[in-house]
């Protein structure tokens, strides 16, 4: 029976989970497996990625093969290189210290990097909210620039009809004084014929 270790789809639609497991190479994809080895997580940014890296290394090491993208994941949490340094180990090449060491060192080389790209992503973030913010407040600006102007307008244009009704009122008091001075002079000038007339 050869074994492969290889991801079974989980989740719904458009929003895959994945478990990485290993499973009899003649079984269905989502059907029965030997035992659970992880789980992957695509829909996050970094991918989420759980594994049981003793167990991955003890089925590599019993003669499983992981398809292309069991084995890119497992090469991404350092499965491969444990499997590899035990490999030395075991033909004597270098201690089990030593490989303990180095494995150590390249996990945290890795935990360095994963935290540089969430860092990154979270001033990405951060930069085009701020962004989004500053194109806000000078659309809103514009809006309050705008109304301010409308607003002036209309000032204006009440202040240009409180003048003209005022010039208006002033030019027919005026005729009105002009009338009423001219009814008096009238009014005098008959009073004057009507004392002459007597």
């Amino acid at each position: 029976m050869s074994v492969k270790i290889r991801l079974q789809r989980h989740g719904k639609k458009g929003k895959p989970f994945y478990w990485i497991v290993a499973a009899d190479a003649r079984s269905k994809r989502d059907g029965k497996f030997l035992e659970k080895l992880g789980t992957y997580n695509p829909n996050t940014n970094p991918a989420t990625i759980d594994l049981d890296i003793d167990g991955s290394v003890k089925w590599l090491q019993n003669g499983a093969q992981p398809t292309d993208t069991a084995r890119a994941l497992l090469s991404y949490k350092g499965v491969l290189l444990k499997h590899h340094l035990a490999g030395g180990v075991s033909k004597g090449a270098f201690s089990e210290e030593e490989a303990a060491k180095k494995f150590q060192a390249w996990l945290d080389e890795k935990a360095g990097l994963v935290t540089a790209k969430v860092d990154g992503l979270a001033k990405e973030d951060a930069d085009a909210k701020t962004k989004a913010l500053d194109a806000e407040k000078e659309v809103n600006a514009k809006r309050i620039a705008v109304v301010q102007e409308a607003e002036d307008a209309i000032k204006a244009e009440a202040a240009a009809v409180e003048a003209a009704a005022a010039v208006e009122a002033a030019a027919a008091k005026e005729t009105i004084e002009e009338v009423a001075a001219d009814t008096s002079s009238n009014d005098a000038s008959e009073e004057v014929k009507e004392e002459t007339a007597k």
